[in-house]
């Protein structure tokens, strides 16, 4: 990637990761403004959430947000090399609670202040919010500064005027339209696999890397009428949870793993994020990236699912790519 990272997380130097290391977004902020000097360079800055996402492996296993043991957990980050924790559970934390802030604030006038963060716990992109729900507190992230290139993640899209678009940037050719209606994972695959057009038929279904490499985060229903993604691109419209006009979750061939099965896949939404809080809401924003079952086992999720009541579909939309060389 060109990027060099701060290695820990332990940012107080103090021999231990814990809630003392985290800080309030705007704290991190004024961190960086007022200039951050480590390991002799003082032009170390906050991520993108692209940048940060290119730390995530999915050799990690999901953790419940329920859980008080770290027994068999994996996260979701490199921690032979990264000096990793999950959450303080001695300062009132959960375990899950290892959010990574970033520059990108969710373009929505739906909810308040959201901060896209990377979760190396759970292995998921999504919306917090910058002030803790119940309360005047502020929520208290974990960070990771960064330096070096600034152009990482900045998409060169072309169309080429036969139906596929092609990123110079990540060396992908996508296509232009999705598949126009939602899968189970399995036949996700299966329609990629059997597929052939503009005289390729070596397209496949992109890992959650290379999905979310495409999404753009200036861009939401709420904001301008538009899926998270360039204009080049053709995106179905569906009727989301909440009877609005919204845009598709899109599969990634990427398996999310717990630590007792891989049933479930990981997806990236470029439509509104729903849960269900008293009250269908855009709880986790355009551009986050989850898990949903692979295949229907008959579970009822219309009201939701877990503790924010999240919107559980299984049936997601599939935009197929392939590699340029």
């Amino acid at each position: 990637t060109g990027l060099m990272w701060q290695q820990s997380f332990d940012h107080n130097n103090d021999g231990e990761v814990d809630y003392n290391d985290k800080l309030s977004y705007d704290e991190i902020l004024d961190l960086v403004e007022n200039g951050m000097s480590f390991a002799g360079y003082d032009d170390w800055r906050l991520p993108t959430i692209k940048e940060m996402y290119s730390l995530i492996i999915f050799s990690g296993r999901d953790i419940s947000p329920e859980s008080t043991s770290t027994d068999n957990l994996i996260p979701f980050i490199n921690n032979a090399t990264f000096e990793f924790a999950y959450g303080d559970l001695s300062a009132g934390e959960r375990l899950i609670d290892m959010q990574c802030a970033t520059t990108n604030v969710y373009v929505s006038n739906e909810v308040e202040r959201t901060v896209f963060g990377v979760n190396f716990a759970d292995g998921r992109i999504k919306g917090y919010g910058a002030s803790m729900p119940f309360g005047n507190e502020d929520k208290a992230f974990n960070y990771l500064l960064v330096r070096g290139r600034t152009d990482y993640g900045v998409n060169e899209f072309t169309d080429n005027g036969d139906g596929t678009v092609s990123d110079t940037a990540t060396g992908l050719m996508w296509m232009q339209n999705d598949s126009g209606s939602g899968l189970i994972w399995k036949d996700a695959l299966s329609y990629a696999e059997n597929f052939e057009f503009a005289g390729y038929n070596d397209w496949r279904l992109p890992n959650a890397k290379e999905l979310q490499s495409i999404v753009d985060y200036s861009r939401s229903p709420a904001f301008n009428n538009s899926a998270a993604i360039d204009p080049i691109f053709n995106s179905t419209q569906i009727t989301n949870e909440a009877g609005q006009i919204d845009y598709p979750w899109y599969w990634s061939g990427t398996t999310h793993a717990s630590i007792v099965s891989g049933s479930a896949a990981a997806y990236v939404s470029f439509g509104r994020c729903l849960g269900n809080m008293d009250g269908w809401i855009d709880i986790h924003g355009a551009g986050s990236q989850r898990s949903d079952p692979k295949f229907d086992d008959g579970t009822d999720y219309s009201e939701g699912h877990g503790p924010q009541g999240d919107a559980i579909r299984i049936y997601n939309y599939v935009r197929l790519v392939r590699d340029i060389n």
